[in-house]
């Protein structure tokens, strides 16, 4: 009896326990993706100190206030990319007008009284595709037409007389082109405003200004078309030979450089090999030195300068040893400047024999008792602009015209013959194409050393 009540008694247990409610179990909530990180849309930014240049496409008035509109010679790249293209628009406005002291005592001593001045002007807007962008940045002064240079192929060596022969051939050449180029309407004009004693001036077509940004410039984040960076394959045979474009870091001039000095030009392109590698990182700096330098003397003999880059110091910290000479460069025009193959610059020879002749041939003219002494006279007294020609005319004194001219004449000589040679002068952020060897190896990272 016993046994059957605990056997009852355990199944009674044993009913409990399997009729407890329990709570059914938890659906497994399937783990959600993680959300992607966000893209950092990082806009290019123009650090303080950036060099521009900008170049204008037609005459304008030179007054202050006037609108300039300009475009930028070369393209800008911020972190390695391009970020503003070449030709850009720009736009800004006349500041000042400074005096020309050099060029109104030019000008007095040819009977041209034109108050010559020189135009500071301040570029205020960047015109970009998606709409102007204000900028700040400094006045600029050294306005003046740009000559490119480009070093020639290597010529074989010449004789004294050969490169005289040549040198009259090319100074012939530009007095013809001067003729009959493009323009020649234009030209006409202004020598003839150049006749009077008093003339409007402009600011000339092709003027080109440096300056820098003052304050940092953050660009639109938007995608700019590039062209493949990369050059070229060389031929099979020949090495591959890699253009640095660069801007001097200080003002260089043969008019005080001495062999030995030390030139910087920071790089403000980069530069792939054909591979599409990356091989001087923009923000590189090109150290040389100044391997021939000569001053400008007396009697038209020109100065001479060049420098050659030895190492290029990249932004990580460490140096490659290169070899690179100069093979062009943006200059202001009026230097007249040339380069030769192994880049050497020079002021180009612009002295003349025949005009300090036919100036003195026109002067006697007018002591011939055998012509008219109107038509004499005016013939004379041709050195000295209108005011000369009116004064020697009117006064009808063959003595009087014929000093006039020989004046004109005695100009001409001291221009051509007698007065100091022309210096090569390079200033700050000039722009500059160095050609370089390939480095040993591809340079990302200081690990790369």
């Amino acid at each position: 009896m016993a046994v059957a009540s605990a056997a009852l008694a355990f199944a009674a247990f044993a009913g409990a326990q399997t009729l407890e409610h329990r709570s059914p179990p938890k659906p497994e909530i399937p783990a959600l993706p993680s959300a992607p990180p966000a893209l950092k849309s990082e806009r290019p930014i123009l650090p303080k100190g950036t060099s521009l240049q900008v170049e204008i496409s037609q005459h304008l008035p030179l007054k202050t206030g006037e609108t300039i509109e300009a475009h930028l010679m070369h393209p800008i790249y911020a972190q390695g990319k391009l970020a503003v293209p070449e030709n850009t628009p720009l736009r800004g406005r006349v500041v000042a007008l400074q005096p020309d002291i050099k060029a109104r005592w030019h000008a007095r001593l040819r009977g041209d009284f034109t108050p010559f001045h020189t135009a500071e002007v301040k570029f205020d807007e960047l015109m970009l595709p998606s709409g102007p962008l204000a900028i700040s940045a400094t006045t600029a002064a050294d306005g003046a037409p740009v000559l490119h240079l480009s070093a020639p192929g290597a010529s074989p060596k010449q004789s004294f007389i050969s490169r005289g022969w040549g040198q009259a051939k090319s100074n012939m050449h530009d007095r013809v082109s001067y003729i009959t180029a493009p323009g020649r309407g234009d030209r006409a004009l202004q020598l003839l405003y150049h006749q009077l004693p008093y003339h409007p001036q402009r600011i000339d077509a092709h003027t080109a200004w440096s300056f820098e940004l003052t304050a940092p410039l953050a660009l639109p984040n938007t995608p700019v078309a590039t062209s493949d960076p990369a050059p070229a394959a060389p031929p099979p045979g020949k090495s591959e030979i890699w253009a640095v474009h660069a801007t001097l870091v200080r003002d260089l001039t043969s008019a005080t450089a001495k062999p030995g000095d030390a030139v910087e030009a920071l790089v403000v392109e980069p530069v792939f090999d054909h591979d599409k590698q990356l091989v001087v990182p923009q923000g590189s700096t090109l150290v040389g030195r100044v391997s021939t330098a000569k001053a400008a003397r007396s009697f038209g003999r020109n100065g001479k300068l060049r420098f050659t880059f030895q190492q290029v110091r990249f932004p990580e910290g460490f140096d490659r040893s290169v070899e690179g000479s100069l093979a062009g460069a943006a200059t202001e025009k009026t230097q007249n400047l040339s380069l030769d193959a192994e880049g050497t610059i020079t002021p180009r020879n612009q002295s003349s024999v025949i005009a300090p002749l036919l100036l003195t041939m026109l002067a006697g003219r007018a002591l011939d008792q055998d012509g008219h002494l109107t038509a004499q006279t005016g013939v004379a007294s041709n050195g000295f602009g209108l005011v000369g020609r009116i004064v020697g005319v009117a006064a009808g004194n063959r003595n009087l015209a014929a000093g006039i001219g020989y004046y004109a004449a005695g100009l001409s000589i001291y221009d051509n013959f007698l007065h100091s040679g022309r210096d090569v002068a390079f200033p700050r952020d000039t722009r500059i194409e160095i050609e370089t060897t390939p480095l040993r190896a591809p340079v990302l990272t200081p690990g790369a050393q």
